[in-house]
Formats: C-alpha cells, sequence, structure tokens
C-alpha cells in the first residue's frame, strides 16, 4: 500500500522551515519587490512551506515567479535565450534545444522512488530508502543554484475544474524547462490556490540542470517522494528527466488511481482522440497505450479529433459513461519518422510559419533550418546537431554510422496549434471514452489490430504488452515486457495496478450500454516475419486509421468478427471497404491473410513468458492466469486441427 505521508518531508528536513511567518521572511530576503507581490497572491500555506524550503536549499541568486502572463512568458523566453539553453532558428517562434550528447532519454539506471523502511516498490523500479534519499538531495542539491535564477510555476495537469486534474507546482534552474512547461500545461497562478482546494492535494517538483557537464551525468538523479507527492531532479536536461510535471507527476497520479480511488479512475500513458463513424454521423473516442517512442502520437493524429497524445486521466461519471482528459496541454513529440505521408497536420505547424516549436536534438543546417530522420525531405549535407558538427556520411569512434538526428529527437508545441485539435480539448468533463488500445513494437506475433471478448481478456492485453526497447530510454536494447505501456511509471506492486485495472472496467458503476471496449493494436509487423525476406512494415503507418475504423464500427455493432482465442479479428470484407472509403487504397485479401493468421507457436511464447513473469509476482489477481490458460489451451487445439499457423479462412471453417 501507499504510505501516504509516512516519515518526513525531505525538503522541509533540508531547509528547516515550517511556519507561514518564516517562510514569508524567506521571501522577503530573497526576492525583489515585483516577484514578492507575486508570491504573496498565493495562499495555501504547504505550497509556500514546499517553495521556501526549496529556495533554502537550492540557494539561488535570483527569483522569478511565472504566473502566466504574457509578459512573464516572453521572459522566460528571453532568459532561455540569453543562457544559452535555446537559440533562435529562422522561423518565427522557433529555438533549438541541446541535451548533452550522452542524455538523450529518459535515465532509468538513476531514477529511484523514495521508499520507507517497509513500503513495497514495482519490481521493476529501482528504490532508495528514505534516509539514503536524504543524504543524496542534500548532498547534490544544496546550494546547486548558486550563481542561477530559480524560476517557480503553477500549473494544473488539466483542465481547470476538471474532475481528473491535478495541480502542481514546478521550481527550477533551467530556463528551457520553464519554457517547456509553458508549451506543455496550463499556468494556473490565478486558479491554484481553488484547485488545490478542490482537490485536497498539489504535486511539488523541484530541478536544477547543474553545471550541465557530461562529467556530472554519473551523479545525476530523478527521485519520486510518494508520500510527500514530491519530486528532485539534478544534473541533468533531457526534459524526460527535468520536466517533472510530466512522468514524475504521472506517476503520482498512478498512486492515486490505485490507492487513493481504486475502481473510480486511471492515469494512463495513452493518446486519446476521436474517430468519425460512417459519413461523419458520430464520433467515438479512444484512448490508447502504447511505450514511447511507439507511435502513440501517429495513432492520436490519425483521429480528426485529437485531445492528447501521451497522457491521460480517466474517471467513471455520475451517468455510467468513462470520461478522459489530457493532463497536458502541449506535445513532447518524437520526430523520427514525421513526415507529410503519415503526419500531415503536425508537419503543417512544423514546417509552417504560425506555432511556436522548441526543437530538441534534431539537426540544424547553415540556414537555421532543422531537419530529422524520415522527414521524406532532400537532407543537408552538413550542420550542427546533439553531437556537434555533422556531416553527411560521418561515423562515431566504432565506425557507425552518426544519423542526421538522434532518435529521440523532440519537439514541443502547444496541442491546439493543429488543426485537428478538438473543440473539446479545454472542457473539464472530458471526452466519453468508448475504446481502449493496447499497442507495442512487436514484429513478429499479434495481427494488427484484435477486440477482447470481455473487458478482463481486455485487461489481459494491456498486461501483455511487449515491445522492442527505444531511444527515449538510456541503454535500453532489446524485446522486454512492457505491461499497460506504463510500466515504468508504476511505483506500487504489478498486482495492485492489475487489481485497478480489473475493477475499474468491471465496475458496476459504469452503465453496460456504455461500457468501453478493450483492443489491442500492432502495425510494426514485418514482411520477414510473415514469410518475406524484408525488414520492412507488412503495410503503412496510415493503416491504423482502418484499424481504428474498424474497432469504432465494431463498437457500435456494424460489423461482425472472427472469433479466436484471443479475442476477435475482422472479416476481410469489411476492412477491404473501410481501407476504400477511409484512405482511399486497394487491401488485397492475400495480405489480409498474411496480417490476421495466427502464428500459433508465437502468441503461445508469449502466453508463456507472461505466465512466468507474473508467477514471481506476489498477490497477481487470479483472473489474470485464469484466462492466458483458457487462451493457451484454445490455440492449442487450433494447431492440432490445423497445423502452427491458422488462416482466417481456416477459423471461419
Amino acid at each position: 500500500m501507499l504510505q501516504n505521508k509516512v516519515g518526513y518531508d525531505i525538503i522541509q528536513k533540508i531547509g528547516g522551515v515550517s511556519k507561514i511567518e518564516e517562510a514569508m521572511g524567506i521571501f522577503e530576503k530573497c526576492m525583489d519587490a515585483v516577484n514578492l507581490a507575486k508570491i504573496q497572491k498565493i495562499k495555501n500555506a504547504d505550497a509556500l512551506l514546499k517553495i521556501a524550503n526549496a529556495i533554502i536549499m537550492c540557494k539561488p541568486d535570483d527569483i522569478f515567479v511565472n504566473t502566466g502572463s504574457d509578459e512573464d512568458v516572453q521572459e522566460v523566453r528571453q532568459m532561455s535565450l540569453k543562457k544559452g539553453e535555446e537559440a533562435v532558428l529562422a522561423m518565427e517562434d522557433h529555438t533549438i534545444h541541446f541535451d548533452l550528447a550522452a542524455e538523450q532519454g529518459r535515465i532509468i539506471d538513476r531514477t529511484f522512488y523514495i521508499a520507507n523502511p517497509d513500503e513495497e516498490i514495482s519490481s521493476l523500479a529501482n528504490r532508495m530508502d528514505r534516509d539514503d534519499a536524504l543524504k543524496v538531495v542534500q548532498d547534490t542539491m544544496s546550494g546547486i543554484m548558486k550563481n542561477k535564477i530559480m524560476v517557480i510555476g503553477f500549473y494544473n495537469r488539466g483542465p481547470v475544474g476538471s474532475k481528473g486534474s491535478n495541480p502542481a507546482i514546478e521550481v527550477t534552474s533551467s530556463m528551457y524547462v520553464s519554457h517547456s512547461a509553458e508549451l506543455l500545461y496550463r499556468n494556473v497562478f490565478n486558479h491554484f490556490d481553488a484547485e488545490v482546494e478542490r482537490r485536497g492535494h498539489f504535486y511539488a517538483n523541484i530541478h536544477s540542470e547543474g553545471l550541465n557537464r557530461t562529467e556530472d551525468l554519473p551523479n545525476a538523479r530523478v527521485f519520486m517522494d510518494r508520500s510527500f507527492q514530491t519530486t528532485y531532479s539534478m544534473n541533468c536536461t533531457y526534459a524526460g528527466n527535468t520536466l517533472l510535471l510530466k512522468k514524475g507527476n504521472h506517476r503520482f497520479s498512478v498512486d492515486r488511481a490505485v490507492y487513493t480511488n481504486r475502481g473510480n479512475e486511471l492515469a494512463e500513458h495513452m493518446f486519446i482522440t476521436g474517430i468519425d463513424g460512417p459519413d461523419k454521423k458520430r464520433v467515438t473516442w479512444f484512448a490508447g497505450a502504447a511505450p514511447s517512442g511507439c507511435g502513440k502520437t501517429t495513432t492520436a493524429m490519425a483521429g480528426a479529433h485529437f485531445l492528447g497524445d501521451d497522457l491521460a486521466q480517466m474517471w467513471i461519471e455520475d451517468d455510467g459513461t468513462v470520461r478522459s482528459i489530457n493532463p497536458e496541454a502541449g506535445i513532447f513529440g518524437i520526430v523520427e519518422d514525421v513526415n507529410r505521408e503519415g503526419d500531415p497536420l503536425l508537419m503543417d505547424c512544423l514546417r509552417k510559419p504560425g506555432t511556436e516549436v522548441i526543437w530538441s536534438n534534431v539537426l540544424i543546417d547553415d540556414d537555421k533550418v532543422p531537419h530529422w530522420v524520415g522527414n521524406g525531405e532532400t537532407p543537408p549535407k552538413k550542420g550542427f546537431n546533439f553531437q556537434g558538427p555533422w556531416e553527411e556520411g560521418m561515423v562515431d569512434e566504432n565506425g557507425k554510422p552518426v544519423p542526421m538526428s538522434h532518435p529521440n529527437s523532440r519537439c514541443t508545441l502547444k496541442a491546439t496549434a493543429l488543426a485537428n485539435c478538438s473543440e473539446r480539448f479545454e472542457d473539464p468533463t472530458g471526452a466519453e471514452t468508448s475504446v481502449f488500445t493496447y499497442s507495442g513494437r512487436d514484429s513478429d506475433t499479434m495481427p494488427p489490430v484484435w477486440l477482447a471478448v470481455t473487458p478482463d481478456h481486455g485487461v489481459v492485453i494491456g498486461a501483455s504488452i511487449v515491445s522492442a526497447a527505444t531511444a527515449t530510454e538510456v541503454g535500453a536494447t532489446g524485446v522486454k515486457r512492457a505491461p499497460w505501456a506504463n510500466a515504468p511509471f508504476i511505483p506500487g506492486a504489478l498486482a495492485d495496478y492489475m487489481d485497478a485495472q480489473f475493477k475499474f472496467f468491471n465496475s458496476k458503476k459504469i452503465d453496460d450500454r456504455k461500457r468501453p471496449v478493450l483492443a489491442g493494436l500492432n502495425y510494426f509487423l514485418t514482411h520477414e516475419a510473415r514469410g518475406g525476406e524484408s525488414k520492412k512494415l507488412l503495410g503503412e503507418k496510415r493503416d491504423v486509421k482502418v484499424w481504428l475504423g474498424w474497432l469504432e464500427r465494431r463498437f457500435h455493432g456494424d460489423v461482425e468478427a472472427i472469433l479466436t482465442p484471443v479475442g476477435y479479428l475482422p472479416k476481410y470484407e469489411d476492412l477491404k471497404k473501410l481501407f476504400k472509403d477511409i484512405i482511399d487504397k486497394e487491401y488485397p485479401e492475400d495480405l489480409y491473410a498474411r496480417q490476421f493468421s495466427l502464428y500459433i507457436d508465437n502468441i503461445v511464447a508469449r502466453i508463456d513468458l507472461q505466465k512466468e513473469a507474473y508467477g514471481k509476482e506476489s498477490n497477481v489477481p487470479a483472473r489474470l492466469f485464469e484466462i492466458l490458460d483458457e487462451q493457451r489451451e484454445g490455440l492449442v487445439a487450433l494447431k492440432g486441427k490445423f497445423g502452427s499457423i491458422v488462416t482466417p479462412a481456416q477459423l471461419m471453417a
């Protein structure tokens, strides 16, 4: 269980400020008149104590309170440029930020949950006892902001007034981090006290990049203190490690869903998008999980009504519907392979004037124009990228080609810049969500789309995601389990999280007529895995619009399906029509057979992998194993009848 406010608050232990009068004295001593007047408008005592103790610990030379006003946001931008964290590009309102070459993703090996001695932490995560963490934070962060400016911002992770929103404070010495927060979250300085009172809590985040040197990276750390909902980040600059409002606070939201309000809400690593039905006479809302770097943004953009591409907060509303909001206000999107063919609306934002964009770790040419791998454009011969000067054909010390841009290069922009951003984006009531999908980089096992027979089977799809490692995590390689694509952000036991999933999707509070369906997606199948020789995808990125379209029709009962041991598969004639109607593309029956045949041995091996892995966990719900055994038995029976590869035609026989 989560031990809320057990032990001591590390920042208060270090700072020593416990009374509001002391905090106000710190502000009067350390702030100029303008910023003192700003902070005095915040009345929440706990928030003020956090900030005062952060000032005592970090010892900044100056303090800037960002109220979210046009003037304050512009000042943050200018400070970032002056400090050299960003540089101006050719397109107006476009800037470039470079992280250290050795810090191009999440530092998972140096990321820890602060735990009390008897507190259980996820088996897939790192832990550090509170006393040990206190020493590291104190030794590393004491005085870390000397000769720097501390920026304090007040944000909401979600629309003001929403049941799914969570207020948060961001304290940082990085102007790039503060600038990014303005694009990715909602500055609610004027609503902060009311939002904290309404929700009954807030998250606190304290970060400094330190001296920002490669030699300091071994001492970089990211800590999440679950008991006191406070994160600490030091000696790093990559936004996934520093913009703690994002994945750091997402972890706290997962805790709240699992331990504070189990069965009534979820905090997921999911996109949210609206899919048009036939003749655009209805909109069906989807939420879908995928590990970072596995197509969430592309899938989100496949919908005509964009709400989010990375994180989602859900709850069961009083009317029996499941509602979803995007806790973020912007996109921190991977740009590799973003191009006109697959992502035309995002490309409009990136290549046409009118959208503010912070680029990171792409190639900048001599004309100050950004370029990246897979953009479908003619690449420059030289430029400057994440590792320094670059030219075509360049190799590293091991003879390996240096790519034009890093695989985890990013663009940061406001979601409202997208032409398909939904008019419901700031609606605190959220979107009624009917379909949940789960996917990963699976090159050889599952078909492109399959639908769970029951909510329980859908939970098992989420629990069983397996994906190739991506560049979003430093040092990650190979193929690994990625439960719900949320495992890196689940603080507690996986068994508790799984129990929360079963309870939520089976809740009696959900109207059965509106109960969501759950499905698997996989558009990373390769020709090689289905009898060919090429490692290229067996299909195109844009095909996902058809897979989503089929799920939309299936939810509303417009199409039939083929029942298999792992779930429902689409029929060829339905897909053939949808390919033509949705993306004006022919869909040959032999391609359908290759994509939707069941490769029994691969799927059984996947089931055995899950059974073995979850068998090592304590208190895993028995329902998981019951479903896996049921699926395995059905697959083995099919193999006995038809062989190791079973075609859709055989399944329908």
